[in-house]
């Protein structure tokens, strides 16, 4: 177990369950945060119990016994099940925390632990702050499967608060949803996702053509009819599966999925400095107070651009990469810009001293977070970015946003 120094004036001790495709657990007791290393998919069983005995365990181990367990969102992780289980044998408090932020309070955890920063930093710095959720997927708050999300986060005066005071976290952008072809199926094979996002503007025999390399003819209309009649479909706004679809448009990954960010790691591997003339224009829409960042015009624009030559598709790879950090971080200032108190923001390439944070797998992406960083957001040093550190993610909004803990 690593183990982590943050002062808190909780005396309580919680245990934190992490996800499941990356099995990590924390434990907060008296101004320590105690977590364990990544024991893998739980999906796997030899993995799940050997993560539930660690658990276990370091529990008994240490005579310890959880005022609160916290979870993900999502129903049907074993991690969930799990800590329903716990929450009912030990007759404690029972949270689930959304998979994003977790993800976004990881980032912020990271910053309060490596900075030595104790609550001060919450008052002083999340009272505007600003959280970029670049992940696979994720159980979303309005039960759908989220992946690009952009949060606004506003901490109460924590010098002059009431008891009733609250943190104030409102989703105020994300990518724009698309189609999971299969449901999971389409994680595992790539070429799902992107058929459907070709389906929006190519023709049946172009898509066809394109899905060649990938499906047989029977197969195709298979997936097509499935596509269309909208059968064991999902939508989801994840980073993830755009930037995997990016890299099998371009030929660089395979219909397969042998390890998790496979694609997104060759899509990286095979990227070039983009030049001025490839870079697709940045659209997004609005949708009730959500802005959204539009990726099937990027998909139009890397297809009419498409190349037969690596390095002019090694400059499309980087230029689809940039276009989601840049697209993200113009919504970013958008916001600001829309504040009334925030005018002075509306010009300056950086957003002064507010506080950003970028988390979740696709933030170890060297493109993306070093231009996300560029512009003032910070990204976690010590803990996992991704799913990995995800349980210490759910113990930090757990101590910070929540009054009663």
């Amino acid at each position: 177990m690593r183990t982590f120094d943050f002062t808190h004036p909780s005396n309580k001790t919680l245990l934190a369950l992490g996800p499941e495709s990356a099995g990590n657990f924390s434990i907060f007791r008296k101004n320590k945060i105690y977590f364990s290393e990544d024991f893998g998919d739980l999906l796997d069983d030899t993995n799940y119990q050997r993560y539930k005995r660690e658990a276990f365990k370091y529990l008994k181990k240490n005579n310890l016994k959880p005022d609160i367990i916290i979870t993900d969102l999502h129903p049907l992780y074993k991690s969930t099940a799990l800590g329903q289980t716990l929450s009912k044998k030990y007759k404690t408090r029972y949270i689930q925390t959304q998979h994003h932020l977790a993800h976004i309070f990881s980032a912020i955890g990271d910053k309060m632990i490596s900075d030595k920063l104790g609550l001060e930093f919450a008052n002083r710095d999340l009272r505007d702050a600003i959280g970029i959720a670049l992940d696979g997927t994720g159980y979303g708050l309005d039960g759908k499967i989220w992946g690009g999300e952009i949060f606004s986060i506003q901490a109460p005066d924590f010098k002059n608060k009431k008891d009733d005071a609250e943190f104030k976290i409102k989703r105020i952008g994300k990518l724009e949803n698309q189609t999971l072809l299969g449901g999971d199926l389409a994680i595992r094979e790539p070429a799902r996702f992107l058929l459907a996002i070709l389906n929006k503007f190519t023709d049946k025999n172009a898509l066809r053509a394109r899905m060649k390399k990938f499906y047989s003819e029977k197969e195709f209309e298979v997936l097509l009819n499935q596509l269309r009649q909208n059968f064991n479909c999902q939508e989801t706004s994840s980073a993830g599966r755009v930037i995997d679809a990016v890299s099998i448009l371009l030929g660089f990954a395979e219909n397969t999925r042998q390890r998790k960010h496979e694609a997104a790691d060759i899509l990286e591997k095979n990227s070039a400095a983009p030049r001025k003339k490839i870079s697709p224009e940045i659209i997004y829409s609005r949708q009730e107070k959500l802005r959204i960042l539009q990726t099937t015009p990027l998909f139009e624009y890397l297809v009419e651009n498409m190349p037969s030559g690596k390095k002019n598709r090694e400059r499309l790879s980087a230029a689809a990469q940039f276009y989601i950090a840049r697209g993200l971080y113009k919504i970013v200032r958008e916001h600001y810009s829309d504040s009334k108190h925030n005018k002075k923001f509306k010009k300056s390439p950086i957003i002064g001293r507010k506080s950003i944070f970028a988390a979740g797998g696709i933030s170890n992406n060297k493109i993306i977070s070093a231009y996300l960083e560029s512009k003032g957001a910070y990204v976690s040093k010590k803990i996992p970015r991704g799913d990995a550190g995800l349980s210490v993610g759910q113990i930090f909004c757990c101590l910070l946003t929540d009054p009663r803990n």
